[in-house]
Order: structure tokens, then sequence, then C-alpha cells
């Protein structure tokens, strides 16, 4: 029987130090559903001390998880600690995850602390953290460039000191495959009481080798992964959860362990994440790209079609991709609405929270045929952002577009109160819809990228904008959805401004480096 290997995802931790890709705290908890569902063992719900809203938003994913463990960062300081074990106070099972970064250049130019003190103040932090619980994680920061004599004896003192999980962060995606197995190695090798804790590798992606690196880690005894879905994370980002899940399950003749994933749940969490960051999946993505199962050349098509393990070597289906079928209709009752959503683990506050996002999936049919589960999820993120949107709101827009002529629109917009119109021409109907928005609300934001992608397929489908803006340093994703992508333009980059307006709900979380 092989190992069990554990999933760790800290796409509401990490994931969320992307660049914009902030999160409320009610789509921290629809995305943690979505990862209980796939039955993740270990969700990092977030840094409590970081901010109030984080704290809020970690309990409140603690308080309704029931079958993963929830995990709260803490920097190695009793505050941070104490702080993280009040916000996992609800948690059917807690982790705190505690650290202190060991690399000469960290202890020096970062902490001012001689490595005594470090070693002296990493016991101390998961001392008080077992006073909280009797599950902790220690992660020596900036591992992959630690001092081995060093990086050893620290490990074995916390082990000493209660920690049941040693993490291995590659911080900076510095290290090569072969290398950071050989680490995971030594580490297990050299420490006297290595058996006593669980090995686990938290790999940035500087140099793509995330994955590599995790990959080589587990063969060298590792059985914890930190990744997250899509892979996203601070800068290139971290190791993509459905490609080292799907590595180690396709090659079991490699691997002597595995997970317990739902692999089945992959595609929809991965569309979830993407749908409520507005970081949409390149289509050449592995596993959860658009392209990932296609098949172009006529020679792949037809040995496909005569045998799919010519060139496949997974089935889509068993990452999801064959559950994306139509569920609903413009005849669907409200009953049957209810109970799909019910099943994609979308919960309503109210009987009026229920009639608004009712109401728009009927609008919604009326203008396309078919309704997908990811219409769906979209629908909910929609009414999500406009209860958001309270500076600026979208009431009307008209956008004339024709050949030879300069595209010009016509805009609406509710603004403090009070209905605002302008006009505007632009090299599009795009380019002028947003400059007529800039004439109402003289943002001074920079508007840093702008993309459209479609949720489901068909001329019908909708499309899913996303705007980033900039402004003083501050950057926010805006999302929006509609069948028009000239109106899902305006509301993504309605909802952008509002964030911009609004920054403390969703203010970058924190800037752990682990």
């Amino acid at each position: 029987m092989s190992d069990k290997l554990i999933i760790f995802d800290t796409t509401l931790r990490d994931g969320e130090q992307s660049p914009g890709a902030s999160m409320t705290k009610d789509e921290k908890v629809r995305i943690a559903r979505a990862l209980e569902r796939m039955r993740v063992d270990v969700i990092e719900a977030g840094f409590p001390i970081a901010s109030q809203g984080d704290f809020e938003a970690v309990k409140a994913v603690a308080d309704t998880v029931q079958d993963s463990m929830i995990c709260g960062l803490a920097r190695a300081l009793d505050k941070d600690i104490d702080r993280a074990g009040e916000a996992l106070k609800g948690a059917n099972s807690a982790r705190i995850h505690t650290f202190i970064a060991t690399s000469p250049i960290h202890m020096q130019e970062k902490l001012r602390m001689a490595p005594e003190q470090v070693l002296e103040q990493a016991v101390r932090a998961v001392k008080r953290a077992r006073q909280h619980t009797d599950n902790v994680e220690f992660s020596p920061e900036d591992a992959g460039r630690s001092e081995l004599d060093f990086l050893c004896r620290v490990l074995e003192a916390v082990i000493d000191a209660g920690a049941t999980t040693l993490n291995i962060p590659d911080t900076v995606g510095y290290n090569l495959p072969h290398q950071f197995g050989e680490l995971i190695y030594n580490l297990r090798e050299k420490i006297p009481n290595s058996d006593k804790a669980v090995f686990s590798v938290h790999c940035h992606n500087d140099l793509g080798l995330a994955v590599s690196n995790s990959l080589s880690a587990v063969l060298n005894g590792a059985r914890q992964i930190e990744c997250t879905i899509n892979g996203l994370g601070e800068r290139a980002g971290n190791a993509s959860l459905e490609e080292v899940v799907m590595a180690v399950r396709t090659r079991q003749d490699i691997f002597d362990c595995d997970t317990t994933l739902d692999t089945t749940q992959i595609m929809t969490c991965s569309r979830l994440v993407s749908s409520i960051t507005g970081f949409a999946v390149q289509p050449n993505k592995a596993i959860v790209g658009a392209n990932a199962f296609a098949h172009e050349s006529g020679i792949h098509q037809d040995g496909v079609l005569k045998n799919r393990e010519t060139y496949e070597i997974m089935r889509a289906e068993d990452v999801g991709w064959a559950t994306n079928r139509m569920v609903l209709g413009k005849h669907s009752g409200r009953n049957a609405f209810r109970t799909r959503m019910q099943e994609l683990g979308i919960s309503f506050a109210s009987e009026d929270e229920v009639n608004a996002v009712f109401s728009r999936f009927k609008d919604l049919a009326d203008k396309k045929h078919d309704i997908f589960d990811e219409d769906l999820q979209s629908l909910v993120t929609e009414v999500g952002i406009e209860a958001e949107n309270e500076r600026f709101k979208l009431l009307s827009l008209k956008v004339c577009s024709e050949t030879g002529e300069t595209p010009d629109a016509s805009i609406t917009l509710w603004v403090d109160g009070e209905e605002k119109s302008a006009h505007a021409q632009g090299g599009g109907p795009v380019d002028a819809t947003f400059k007529a928005i800039e004439e109402i609300v003289h943002s001074e934001t920079e508007l840093q990228l702008y993309s459209v992608n479609n949720i489901t397929s068909g001329t019908d489908a909708q499309g899913e904008v996303t705007v980033r803006l900039e402004k003083g340093g501050s950057i926010v994703n805006g999302q929006g959805a509609d069948t028009d992508i000239v109106i899902a333009s305006a509301k993504a980059y309605i909802n952008a401004l509002n964030k911009i307006v609004h920054p403390v709900e969703r203010a970058h979380p924190q800037g752990a480096d682990v």
C-alpha cells in the first residue's frame, strides 16, 4: 500500500498575494467549500494578524468547513500566533503554521538577527503555537538558500519543541530539481528525530520549476505538498495543485505515494478561482487549459479515435472536463435552480439573496439557451461584485461601432446617489466606453491589463472580462460578465474603480514570503 501524500492548498493565502488577486471573506468561503469538496487535506485560509478582514476570513472558513483541516499563518511572534489561534477556534481540525527565515541573507539583511537568536525564536514560537493546537507546522523561510547544518539544528529543535510538520520552502524559486530533492533527502538523513515529523515543501515558480522541485522532493521522502489552484501566488506563483496531483496520480509506476483527492473537482475549482480572482487560465496550461485535451493534428486525432492512449496519458473526465454539462435552461424553475446551487456548494443567507440570483439567472436564460455550472458560479460572483459596487454603478450604455466610423459610447452611471452621463469616442467600442467612464469618474488610474475570456463555449457564451487598474502603487482586478463583451468590459472597469476607492476591505493581505 502506498503512502498518503498530503495536499496543503494555500490559494487563499499565498495565492491571494498575486497582484490584484485579493478576495473578500465570502469569496474565500466559496473557494474553501470547493476545496473541501475536492477533499483537499489542509486549507491555509490566510494570515490572521495581517488585518481585521483577513482574521474574519480565516474565522469564517474555520467555522464553515467541516472535513478539511484549516490552517492559519503566523510569524514566529506571540501576537501573530495568538491571533491565529483565536481565528481557528471554530475549526473541526486546526493547524498553526509559523515561520522565520534561516538563510544568511534573510537573517542578516531582513531580520537583523544572529543565527542563535533565530533558533531560539523558532523554538519559542512552536511552543507558543502548541498552546493553541497540537498540530503545528514550522517553516524555515528561504530554506532553499539556507546552510544545511544550521537548517538541521533549527529543524531538530522545533521537532523537540512540538512541531509535527516541517515545511521546506524554496521561497525565491532558486533551486533545481535534483538539488532540492537532495536537500530533502539530506535533511531526513541528518536530523536525528526527523521520523517524528512530516516533511513538506512549498516551491515558488520563479524559474518555472515549482512543480518539478515539488515532485523531486516527493521522490526523496516529502509527504506534503503546498500548492495553489492554477499555480497562483507571489511573483511567478506556486506549484500548481492540479499538475502535482495529476503527475503523482498518472505516474504511480514512479511514486510510492498518492493523494486522496477527488480529481473530478479540479476543473470546477480552477474555473471558480479564475472567476473570483480575475486571473484567466492560459489555453495551453497543463490539466486545466482549454487546449489540454484538444488535438489539432490529423495524425493525433486519428490516433486518439483509434485508441485514446496513443496521445493522451490521462482521461479528461478524470479532472472534471466531462462534468462541464448543461444543467439548466429558461424553463427551469426555482427548485431546480436552488438544488443545483446546493450541489455546487453555494448557499444563500436569505430568500432575498436567492431571488436576486434567480432573477439574474432568468435574464441570462433569455439571452443564451444552455446554462452551465460555470454560468451559475459567474452569476453568484456578479451579485457579489454588484454588492461591493457602492460608489459607481452602471445604469445604461449605448455604443455605436460601424465600418469607417469612429466608435463612440454614451454612458450613464450612478455616482454617490446621482445620475451622471458622458459621451466619448475611442479606437474601438471598449476604448470609447472606458473613456466615457473616465469623463465622469476622473480616477487617475492606469490600465495595466484588459482580458476577455469565454465562460463556456458557443457564440452566445458569456464573456468574462478582467480589468487591472493601478493607482499610487495599489493594484486591483475588476471583473464583469455578460453575453455582450462591451457591457462586460464596462462592468469590469467599474468594479475595479469601486475597489480602488474602497481599498480597505480588499487590502493586500500581507507580505509573508514562505
